[in-house]
């Protein structure tokens, strides 16, 4: 392992040694490094960089201070860093977690139950995939996951559902009488009443005239007008309009118009699933400027809006790379979707396993395919994307069923449905007679929806298909993944991580973490003008052994 050196700077300072003197030796610079409880001190010995492993640290002029016992010149200095200490503190005490680390919502359960019990056990938040499932299926898994995590940290999904409104509204009742605190609130192009009801709902004063607000929103956003409105106090025409309803009453009304719709906010940058693919270099320190904008209306009340990152988080460069930008708290996807807590297929991990970066595409998005929303998936191994882009297409082009032409109307008999569009709209009707009746009543008036709730059965079934593990079916698998699955899997290859049994979504999640700080740490060095060999810049994943290890006292 090549030694350590340092460029042609002053010495900050001097070290004078304990028990034993410094160790030019590169393996034992990394070791000291990757004990994460103890402070780390770089020292000139005979012209070279070396560790001190124990010892006091003079700052400033050594020659001003003479000892009896020699000193050497310092060239750097690492403080003790766990990875509890990165994001905010705030944000930690909050929602009463151990590392500022959550595992996002991913739909139709794949962010699972077992997912998110993992991590709350873990110390870290994870949230229940929600959207799509049935408010029967999301009532089991509330039971469920508060039954096992007995007052640990976890939350739910709650999406944005234009074309299902009753349901949106119908999971916030949900939330609201099994006392779900904590929702992760996502898609959202704009405030909703159920989304007001939910965190308006039981604010109330404390004996001393503070305001609590016991249910909390977790936005998730990535345009700046959108962060705006959820950094704002919800709009006084939707509070009046809710307590008109008799959904809230006039003090909570009174206290939400000073109460933002969210105070943590998840920055969501290139991602699986709905994404507007933004860059997080550029997107988060812009959402970090209207965070300090909002702030200062909130200064007199002593509220902390906080915003984290998401998209992209899949290594611990980019977890260290996410809390040096200033992040609250980093937020994974995709890589959770791999791990065997999932609730997909093992056929898809598989496949999820060898993707890398370059095999994601953009496909419409079956829950606002009308709007021409898309959603980012795998394209390796499936032709779901090119398929549900002709979808697409065709609805644009044609004003029902009835019009497509006889060789369109074949192919999707063919490939895609399998059966007469007669049949796949029987099935469909079937499913939201149970599910939105007002669908069938808007599609008995108008064919072209008639056609969109069509085409969106076979979106939505592409889903079911891939976390079933219908092989029959993998050709149409919609698989949600951003980028971020292709860098974990780089980072992984040639580890116990790169296969699919070893990863457990606690276990992946503890080494980006303490990964993150290890790398920081060598970050601090490296800003110190020291440069260090590939061997100690770079962090392999780690067993649990190990990782205890980095993080004994």
């Amino acid at each position: 392992m090549p030694q350590p050196h340092r460029a042609a700077i002053p010495a900050p300072g001097s070290w004078t040694p304990g028990t034993s003197a410094p160790i030019p030796d590169a393996s034992v610079v990394r070791s000291a490094l990757r004990r994460l409880a103890r402070p780390v001190a770089l020292v000139e010995a005979d012209g070279a960089v070396a560790a001190g492993l124990d010892g006091s640290i003079t700052f400033g002029d050594a020659a001003a201070a003479p000892r009896a016992t020699p000193s050497y010149p310092l060239v750097a200095f690492c403080p003790a860093l766990l990875p509890e200490q990165l994001g905010d503190a705030g944000f930690r005490k909050a929602h009463g977690l151990r590392y500022a680390y959550a595992a996002g919502a991913m739909a139709n359960a794949i962010a699972s139950e077992d997912l998110v019990i993992a991590m709350g056990r873990a110390g870290m938040l994870g949230f229940f995939g929600a959207a799509g499932c049935s408010i029967t299926r999301i009532d089991a898994a509330i039971s469920r996951v508060s039954a096992a995590l007995e007052g640990r940290p976890f939350g739910f999904n709650l999406i944005h559902s234009p074309s299902e409104p009753q349901h949106e509204a119908a999971v916030v009742e949900l939330y609201l009488r099994r006392g779900v605190r904590l929702v992760d609130a996502s898609a959202y192009l704009d405030l909703t009443l159920p989304l007001v009801r939910y965190r308006v709902t039981g604010i109330h004063a404390d004996a001393d005239g503070r305001v609590i607000v016991p249910n909390a929103v977790i936005a998730k956003v990535s345009r700046i007008e959108v962060a705006r409105r959820f950094f704002s106090p919800p709009p006084e025409a939707m509070l009046a309009e809710l307590q008109r309803r008799g959904e809230i009453n006039a003090l909570e009304a009174q206290l939400a118009a000073n109460v933002p719709v969210a105070q943590d906010m998840t920055v969501e940058a290139d991602s699986g699933g709905h994404t507007d693919n933004r860059p997080a270099i550029t997107l988060f320190p812009t959402m970090l400027a209207l965070r300090d904008q909002m702030q200062k209306r909130y200064a007199g009340d002593g509220l902390r809006l906080r915003v984290g990152l998401a998209g992209g988080i899949a290594t611990p460069a980019s977890v260290a790379a996410a809390f040096a930008m200033g992040a609250a708290f980093v937020m994974t996807g995709s890589v959770n979707q791999a791990c065997v807590e999932a609730g997909t297929s093992s056929l898809v991990r598989e496949m999820l396993a060898q993707a890398e970066q370059a095999d994601v595409t953009m496909a419409p998005a079956a829950d606002m395919f009308e709007l021409g929303v898309q959603v980012q998936v795998l394209k390796r191994g499936t032709m779901f994307a090119m398929r549900a882009r002709k979808l697409y297409e065709l609805y644009r082009t044609h004003g029902s069923l009835d019009e497509l032409p006889d060789a369109q109307r074949g192919m999707l008999e063919r490939d895609y449905f399998r059966t007469s569009l007669e049949q796949a709209w029987a099935a469909t009707e079937q499913y939201f007679a149970q599910r939105d009746p007002r669908q069938l009543e808007r599609a008995a008036r108008d064919p072209k929806h008639r056609m969109a709730l069509v085409f969106r059965s076979y979106l939505g079934q592409a889903s079911r298909w891939a976390n079933s593990g219908d092989a029959s079916r993998k050709i149409d698998f919609q698989i949600w993944c951003g980028p971020a699955m292709g860098a974990f899997n780089e980072w992984a290859r040639g580890s116990f991580l790169e296969h699919v049994e070893n990863r457990r979504a606690a276990l992946v999640a503890s080494n980006l973490m303490v990964g993150g700080a290890y790398l920081t740490r060598v970050s601090a060095l490296r800003q110190a003008g020291v440069e260090l060999s590939d061997k100690i810049e770079h962090f392999a994943p780690c067993d649990p052994a190990t990782l205890d290890e980095m993080l004994a006292p």
